[in-house]
């Protein structure tokens, strides 16, 4: 099995994925991207419980942290496993229409790779985390870009710290049952859960008339990251909910690109 690892701002998630991405791994597991480097509890403390669970091949990454590639790959070399980085050079099984590859998160590059490697294509790949990511992936161009947004627990976190009264609110998955907030903390929990839903339709409106108008039909829709359970069901398109899809585009593009090396 490969072992595939996802660091994103405020957590990483790992997983042991079949080589290729197309099957479900082992359950994803999380855990602060800052304790990467921890010394008993960070990355070198996991890989010795996964690896001895089952055998790693390998480990595939992506980070958009860049000071905690470092401790991953040093980290994997303490348990004498090779490691390969996911960036804009390798072979994601889809062309990259992009004026600047190397600006692209490499997480988006992963989400591009999965929807392809699953046949997922032309795709809106959403990625909801602490940023929310729109990636387009075409027919005709492959990668074509997208669109960065704020995800609700950056807009409270905004909020509390740029504001003198405003408190934290950290509870977003409690349900809104009203439109109308009866205290400070409900009205930024609506803010938050309802705005946000309406900004990935309106994001999504756009994209997809666009897509039309381009020529690329039967789009799908495509979800991951952690806070899709605040828009499940909110949209009104169907969306197909793949919280393994980094990761699994990760294993994809690994197989490719170990192939692509492998015949030079």
């Amino acid at each position: 099995m490969l072992l595939c690892i996802d660091i994103g701002n405020t957590h990483t998630h790992a997983a042991r994925i079949p080589p290729g991405g197309r099957g479900p791994g082992s359950p994803i597991e999380e855990f602060p991207t800052a304790s990467l480097g921890d010394e008993h509890h960070g990355l070198a403390h996991r890989l010795q419980a996964w690896h001895a669970a089952q055998p790693i091949e390998a480990v595939a990454f992506c980070s958009v942290v860049p000071a905690a590639v470092e401790p991953l790959r040093r980290a994997v070399a303490a348990a004498g496993l090779p490691a390969w980085q996911l960036t804009a050079a390798a072979d994601l099984g889809v062309a990259i229409n992009y004026p600047q590859p190397a600006e692209i998160g490499h997480d988006r590059l992963a989400n591009a790779a999965g929807a392809a490697a699953l046949g997922h294509v032309p795709a809106v790949v959403i990625d909801l985390g602490t940023a929310v990511t729109f990636d387009i992936v075409t027919r005709q161009g492959g990668y074509e870009g997208g669109i960065i947004a704020p995800g609700p627990a950056l807009m409270t976190r905004y909020l509390h710290e740029k504001t003198a009264q405003l408190p934290l609110v950290e509870d977003l998955d409690r349900p809104v049952d009203s439109a109308i907030g009866k205290s400070t903390a409900d009205a930024m929990r609506i803010g938050a859960v309802v705005g946000f839903t309406g900004l990935l339709q309106s994001c999504l409106d756009r994209v997809l008339a666009e897509l039309a108008a381009g020529g690329e039909s039967d789009v799908t829709v495509i979800a991951c990251g952690g806070a899709f359970a605040l828009a499940a069901g909110r949209l009104r398109e169907s969306v197909v909910n793949l919280p393994d899809l980094t990761l699994r585009g990760l294993a994809a593009s690994w197989v490719r690109s170990t192939a692509s090396r492998a015949k030079d």
